[in-house]
């Protein structure tokens, strides 16, 4: 039996992409989903799909930026399922410039999403871990948090926190929280439809024709938490094998 079955895990970002691909793979292993997004709307309609394949899944509007949603999110998945095991923090935004172009509200979205929400995230959850002595926080970096691109200096800078952030829970975690940094490169997903930049995005679209499916990470996720207890993976790379950067 796999050790992801029955587990309670918490994806944010849950309506599409990663978020989406992941809570299809590990509602088949077994696991309890708390899903999180802003749009109800494809909320609803995950959570019927994954019930209706004998899944079990619950919902809660989420935006990552609000901790107070957040908490919110944390208190109905113990309320649904009496613990919290895993957290996603898959939620974020790409929206690739040039500093040159001043895109200063791009940003500080950027900022709130990737970092602020990794951290309300983690805040929400740390102390029901605590009290479980047991719990895997698995923080959605990119390729980007080990590698500055051409307009990627921003979004590289609020990657690398995460991945900063994800070590720091490693070293912080006791032997009771488990922490794995998830860095995918080309994924298809909708995180290159927020690019205004019309050469970059350009450039991004050019780029991800090698695209890989959003299944392939939620494959590397699935191997994260399906570890035994005393086994931590910290850090998985994935990208394209085409992909030279």
């Amino acid at each position: 039996m796999s050790e992801i079955n029955g587990k309670v895990v918490i994806i944010t970002g849950a309506s599409s992409g990663l978020g989406k691909a992941t809570a299809h793979r590990l509602a088949e292993s077994g696991a309890k989903l708390v899903l999180a997004a802003r749009r109800e709307d494809r909320l609803i309609e995950l959570r019927d799909a994954i019930k209706e394949q004998g899944g079990d899944a619950i919902y809660q509007v989420t935006d990552v930026t609000d901790r107070d949603q957040v908490e919110a999110l944390a208190t109905a998945a113990k309320e649904a399922f009496g613990r919290i095991d895993v957290l996603i923090n898959n939620a974020g935004l790409m929206p690739l410039s040039p500093l040159d172009e001043l895109k200063v509200d791009e940003w500080d979205k950027m900022i709130d999403v990737n970092i602020r929400g990794v951290l309300y995230g983690i805040a929400a959850v740390l102390p029901t871990m605590r009290e479980q002595h047991v719990g895997h926080i698995i923080n959605l970096s990119s390729i980007a948090g080990h590698k500055v691109f051409p307009a990627s200096a921003v979004y590289s800078a609020t990657k690398f926190a995460v991945k900063a952030i994800s070590e720091g829970l490693r070293q912080e975690g006791d032997g009771e929280i488990r922490s794995t940094n998830i860095s995918p490169g080309a994924v298809a997903t909708e995180l290159t439809s927020k690019i205004s930049d019309p050469d970059t995005a350009k450039g991004v679209d050019e780029m991800y024709e090698m695209a890989i499916d959003a299944d392939a990470i939620a494959r590397a996720i699935a191997y994260a938490i399906e570890q035994p207890a005393d086994v931590d993976v910290n850090e998985i790379i994935i990208r394209p094998t085409k992909q030279p950067l």
